[in-house]
């Protein structure tokens, strides 16, 4: 109704118009020569208006003929576009449908038609990956890395490849040239903490890691590899206050203690390790200053009150006494770690010397040994993740990478999680 009205209203005006055009008085006179020529004013007016409207069509056809190849490009580079668009979003069906031969033709022919940008060479190189064409892939993703408007994007790419065959070299350079492209990125810290683990770098992997991560582990390596004793102290400390019952912090804490001539301090710290979870190397190094044996066994003494009763304090008294030639008190310690639950070789190997140191080779040292072949395993580092067995501690899992998943104790099979049946 309302277009009706407004045709109706501009109808009405242009018949208005024209009416007073044709009701002007006067006329036009224009004077050539001995020519004079009259013209009547609604005459003239509507002459000039046709000029005028003869005049605009004409410069208008002449610009779209000079800019006709202009406007043609521009119509097929449309076209282009909306047909790159278009194998864009058939090669992200193909790779989603995993059918790797339509995502690399889909692939290809974005970027024929809308040529290497981000998104075709991402898509060139996931549809590679997918068909297993690492070539395809690598060149793919070293396009998009050195574009600097999507560096991250390759780069992500390739040390994600690089990590996967384990080329730590490469992986850690890519990480580098990351960081550089993108500063701060989330995921880029992560990577670059795993492949500190990877190298060593306990300090810098320390200061990437999450707060998810075993952190005590970390630090008491990078405690081990620090140079400045200062700094190695105070992250020593770190390591220990994190984790009392981890053995390497302690002895870490406890070593640099010693060094700094603060022997009451690291004796408190072992006891308290001790208390939390005793370990041989613990009354090694708490033993360490004291050389006469009858001072070890009170100093054995000592460490073993801080955590009564337990196996590992028994079997320190057994071991302290026998060496001090004490074999009555060794041999009851024996029996009383026994007792506490430990059932290990190295505690019927002890006992058979005990027997042995007393009368030689007899029946009661050949019953000892007996034992000892058939007895447990004695304790060792394990990974709790993969099951793998460590001949000294380390802050990541030589197997499985791991970190902070080695313990000390009885060694034991880690069971193989199963797929569960429908």
């Amino acid at each position: 109704m309302r277009r009706v009205l407004f045709f109706l209203l501009l109808a009405g005006a242009t018949i208005l118009l024209a009416w007073w055009l044709l009701l002007l008085p006067g006329t036009v006179s224009a004077e050539i020569d001995e020519i004079v020529i009259e013209i009547p004013v609604p005459v003239a007016v509507i002459g000039f208006l046709l000029v005028f409207f003869l005049l605009y069509f004409a410069i208008r056809l002449v610009a779209a003929l000079i800019y006709l190849p202009r406007t043609l490009g521009r119509r097929r580079a449309a076209r282009h576009r909306r047909q790159g668009d278009h194998a864009v979003t058939g090669a992200l069906v193909a790779l989603a449908a995993g059918d790797p031969g339509d995502a690399r033709r889909q692939a290809a022919r974005a970027r024929r038609l809308l040529g290497d940008t981000p998104q075709t060479l991402l898509l060139t190189s996931e549809a590679g990956r997918l068909a297993g064409r690492t070539d395809e892939t690598e060149n793919a993703l070293r396009a998009l890395a050195g574009r600097k408007d999507a560096a991250l994007l390759g780069l992500r790419g390739l040390l994600r490849d690089a990590m996967a065959r384990q080329d730590w070299t490469e992986a850690a350079a890519l990480a580098r040239q990351a960081e550089a492209a993108h500063p701060g990125a989330v995921w880029l810290r992560a990577e670059r903490a795993q492949l500190a683990v990877r190298a060593g770098a306990w300090a810098e992997a320390l200061a990437l890691t999450s707060e998810k991560t075993p952190k005590a582990a970390l630090a008491a390596a990078a405690a081990d590899e620090e140079k400045d004793s200062d700094r190695a102290l105070r992250l020593a400390r770190q390591a220990f206050e994190l984790d009392p019952s981890l053995t390497p912090a302690a002895l870490a804490y406890a070593t640099r203690l010693r060094a700094a001539g603060r022997e009451r301090r690291a004796q408190a710290v072992l006891r308290q390790a001790w208390t939390a979870a005793p370990h041989q190397d613990l009354a090694d190094l708490a033993l360490a200053p004291t050389g006469e044996n009858l001072a070890r066994v009170q100093a054995a003494q000592r460490l073993a009150a801080a955590n009564p009763n337990h196996a590992e304090s028994e079997f320190l008294l057994a071991r302290t006494d026998f060496a001090a030639g004490l074999t009555g008190e060794a041999r009851r310690h024996v029996t009383a770690a026994h007792e506490a639950g430990m059932n290990q070789r190295r505690l019927w190997s002890l006992l058979a010397d005990i027997e042995e140191l007393e009368g030689g080779p007899t029946e009661a040292s050949r019953a000892a040994l007996k034992r000892a072949a058939g007895a447990e395993e004695d304790s060792g580092w394990q990974c709790a993740a993969c099951g793998t067995a460590h001949q000294a501690w380390r802050p990541a899992c030589a197997g499985c990478g791991a970190t902070g998943a080695l313990h000390w104790g009885p060694k034991t099979l880690v069971p193989l999680a199963l797929p569960s049946s429908a």
